[in-house]
């Protein structure tokens, strides 16, 4: 699979530079990333490739809803069998052309060919679509952060590329920081969303709804580790009651 650019390598970028000089990859950590979270489900997304790495790109598009087609002449056991229960479609040949980009939402593709994950980068961007070549920065228009995910709750890390071991490290300490009683929590809150969209005639006064429950005292975060969902309850009623307007 191909690896991120560094100097003396291979150039598999677009900018052909022969040995590669990291041209490519300098204004990385300048780059001011515009962070979103994409709803894909039911939505087309092709992971080109196959092997571990195509694996993990399916099983994440697949966490998230997405309708994933594989293209690899070989995909490995694990997503052959992703294949036979149904879970994605694998189509056993090489990339085609703009053809099998028709109708796709996002395309993530690791393939051992420079050619090719350039052509591929190239007829999305004339699409304006969602490619991301692997670990080829000049070949993505969006990157893939680190995420942490609980519940509802998902956390982005990115290092923009400069250290994914460093990422991988915030995963760990910020998954041991904002464990199941964050996404509990989350959850409680959503289920009052509707009484304080109906109750509560401006932003302002929803914003200090939650405020007072989310930053009060006691803290529910606390409560919720004790196993106390019935008082963070009691505060979210407490809440209403102190915030509803009179009659």
């Amino acid at each position: 699979m191909p690896a991120a650019a560094y100097a003396g390598k291979e150039c598999v970028c677009q900018y052909n530079k022969g040995i590669c000089d990291q041209t490519c990859v300098k204004d990385m950590l300048e780059t001011p990333f515009y962070i979103a979270c994409l709803k894909l489900k039911g939505r087309r997304c092709v992971v080109i490739g196959g092997g571990a790495m195509g694996l993990e790109k399916s099983e994440g598009l697949l966490a998230c809803g997405g309708d994933v087609t594989v293209i690899s002449p070989d995909a490995g056991p694990e997503l052959e069998a992703l294949a036979a229960e149904g879970s994605i479609t694998w189509e056993q040949r090489d990339y085609v052309g703009p053809e099998d980009l028709e109708a796709v939402f996002i395309v993530i593709a690791c393939t051992d060919s420079t050619e090719t994950n350039i052509q591929i980068y190239e007829d999305a961007e004339k699409r304006a679509m969602l490619v991301n070549i692997v670990d080829v920065p000049p070949l993505c228009n969006f990157i893939l952060p680190a995420i942490v995910r609980t519940g509802p709750l998902a956390i982005a890390i990115s290092t923009a590329g400069a250290s994914p071991a460093l990422a991988k490290r915030m995963k760990r300490e910020i998954g041991e920081l904002f464990g199941e009683e964050y996404a509990q929590l989350a959850i409680m809150l959503n289920e009052t969303r509707g009484w304080a969209k109906g109750t509560l005639p401006t932003y302002q006064d929803r914003k200090a709804f939650f405020e007072e429950i989310v930053g009060g005292e006691p803290d529910p975060i606390a409560l919720l580790r004790d196993g106390d969902a019935a008082a963070v309850q009691d505060l979210i009623a407490a809440a209403q009651r102190s915030h509803a307007p009179v009659a």
